[in-house]
């Protein structure tokens, strides 16, 4: 027996760092995610394959069925460990989950993302909330357990619309009808580099500073955006925003630092410092000015959003 599950990316718009602080966020669902296949095997233990987006392996471990831990001289990688853990916090949330019978004794496990590791669109995320459809768990407890974070990107892995998110107990999900009349001069740059998410996390609980005051212009920023009618009142509002995160987090907004020429606006999205930045404007001129600084993955608004 063969079941599939499937995850939607994720990308964050509004409110990084101070969702978690209970800022209202608009976040966008990728039309690039990750797959989870499962089929039955008649070996007692759970075998992993991890593929990327061309099909390479890129990481194997086999687990023991009982102590859901590896079995192979790997067993110190951090995959092994994270996934280990993972499959230990959702067979005591479901003891029913990983049950076998006399012919079907284990499981290969294969896993594929739609887009490259380092892009940071949710290749935790997406794990996640597979494995939490594949253990009939919730996915939120899966995350609190292991990775942690606001639970955004746990949104976006089950939602097929732009959502606005609120962290909470429940955490406030709702469908939006966010589709710019403009959406086709927003463009989607990687910085050819990986933003830890962790660490991210981390060091703006060390460094924020005025926090609340702050929230309350987010939370409005991010409900003019909704309804923004134009690019250049689109631009305003994000360069707001980017202003007002760099004063909480003790940092300078990316377009200040590394590219004060850019005629147009741009911001970062989630953790400063790495993945995709957001910028708006032509094509043309988007395309001349990033290709000339040797930033070459640049993405339509069209090409990477969810049913846009």
């Amino acid at each position: 027996m063969t079941q599939s599950f499937y995850s939607n990316g994720k990308l964050l718009i509004t409110s990084e760092y101070v969702v978690l602080d209970g800022a209202l966020a608009l976040a966008l669902p990728t039309t690039l995610g990750q797959h989870l296949d499962v089929e039955t095997i008649s070996e007692p233990e759970i075998q992993w394959i991890s593929l990327d987006e061309n099909n390479a392996i890129w990481f194997e471990d086999t687990f023991n069925l009982e102590l859901l831990t590896s079995t192979s001289k790997t067993s110190k990688n951090p995959v092994s460990q994270r996934l280990s853990s993972l499959l230990k916090i959702a067979k005591r949330n479901n003891p029913e989950f990983l049950s076998t019978n006399v012919e079907e004794r284990g499981f290969k496990v294969t896993t594929r993302l739609d887009f490259a590791r380092d892009w940071g669109l949710g290749s935790s995320s997406t794990l996640i909330n597979n494995m939490a459809l594949w253990a009939n768990v919730d996915p939120m407890t899966l995350l609190s357990h292991t990775f942690g974070g606001s639970g955004y990107d746990i949104a976006c892995a089950r939602h097929n619309t732009p959502i606005l998110y609120q962290v909470g107990d429940p955490a406030k999900v709702q469908e939006v009808g966010f589709d710019p009349s403009f959406k086709n001069e927003l463009f989607f740059i990687h910085r050819n580099k990986k933003q830890n998410s962790r660490e991210s996390i981390s060091t703006y609980k060390q460094n924020k500073t005025n926090s609340k005051a702050i929230i309350k212009q987010i939370d409005s920023i991010t409900s003019q955006l909704l309804n923004a009618g134009n690019r250049t009142e689109f631009d305003g509002l994000i360069g707001q925003h980017e202003r007002l995160i760099g004063v909480v987090t003790n940092q300078t907004p990316i377009k200040e630092d590394l590219f004060p020429d850019y005629k147009y606006a741009i911001k970062s999205l989630g953790g400063w410092g790495g993945d995709f930045i957001l910028a708006t404007g032509p094509k043309p001129y988007v395309h001349d000015y990033f290709n000339s600084k040797s930033y070459t993955t640049i993405l339509s608004y069209s090409e990477l959003i969810l049913n846009s």
